[in-house]
């Protein structure tokens, strides 16, 4: 007997094809069994229960655990690239030198849980998100409110409604990166590549642009309050249309650029520059 098989054993017939042909265990009562040996690539666990369980080295990439119980799991090593956490009790979990880059742990119970060299490049975090006691989350190269991501390479990345509020981005390349709806409130931007980013209805209050490239950039319906245009770099192409908070005098300063830039078409929205502003 291979093994699976004996670790199936385990499973009763109806988990085992629910696993095998549906590729769902959704509230599915795991707890406590060894579960390591199966591939929960993509597999849809939500609100699973899996306290206790094995899963060392476990392939979990893509699977949905919103809401799953992972209170004191084993996952040492466990592979969880892009997988759906949010929600998830991860309390106590043994999460040493797992791969989570671009997990989701918005609103995620991470306390007591170990993550000693666990890799958490990208994923995401949000300020429901609870951490061990003492950790950095902000230094670990996941995103979420405050995080350090100095020149941060995120072009063309799927960003929308994320909260970076008072996040450190300066340099970051964010071309073409969709941030709609985003909270960027109090980001550090400057020197930020941000052309062709879509920022509509994004929260930019207080947000630093001192050098910031906005060619191209969507800034529709986006809440600018307090920002600081004179040091932008360029606007040549940005859509500036029905921005709140946008004052008279940064209107007016935003008109004062060269007309190189103010009479420069947005490639998506059918405007210029100018247009944006006037209307």
């Amino acid at each position: 007997m291979s093994e699976q098989e004996r670790s199936a054993s385990s499973l009763s017939a109806a988990y085992v094809e629910r696993l095998t042909q549906q590729r769902e265990l959704i509230e599915a009562d795991l707890s406590g069994k060894d579960l390591s040996p199966f591939d929960f690539y993509q597999v849809d666990l939500r609100r699973a229960n899996l306290q206790n369980v094995k899963l060392s080295q476990g392939r979990l990439i893509g699977a949905d655990l919103s809401q799953a119980n992972l209170q004191a799991a084993q996952l040492q090593t466990a592979d969880l690239r892009g997988a759906v956490l949010a929600e998830a009790d991860l309390s106590a979990a043994d999460l040493s030198g797992a791969y989570l880059s671009r997990a989701d742990l918005r609103g995620a119970n991470l306390s007591d849980a170990n993550l000693s060299e666990a890799r958490l490049k990208f994923a995401l975090y949000d300020a429901a998100t609870q951490w061990p006691t003492d950790f950095r989350a902000a230094s670990s190269g996941a995103l979420g409110p405050g995080a350090v991501l100095h020149g941060v390479f995120l072009n063309t990345a799927y960003l929308r409604h994320l909260d970076l509020s008072g996040a450190k981005l300066l340099g970051a390349y964010l071309s073409g990166t969709d941030l709609t709806g985003a909270n960027l409130s109090d980001a550090s931007l400057s020197s930020a590549n941000l052309q062709r980013a879509v920022l509509t209805g994004a929260y930019l209050r207080q947000a630093r642009l001192s050098g910031a490239e906005l060619q191209g950039a969507d800034l529709r319906a986006a809440d600018l309050t307090g920002v600081e245009f004179d040091m932008v770099s360029s606007i040549a192409g940005a859509d500036f249309s029905m921005a709140q908070g946008l004052s008279a005098q940064a209107r007016s300063q935003l008109l004062s650029r060269p007309v190189a830039e103010l009479d420069v078409w947005n490639a998506f929205t059918r405007k210029t520059t100018r247009q944006s502003l006037e209307t």
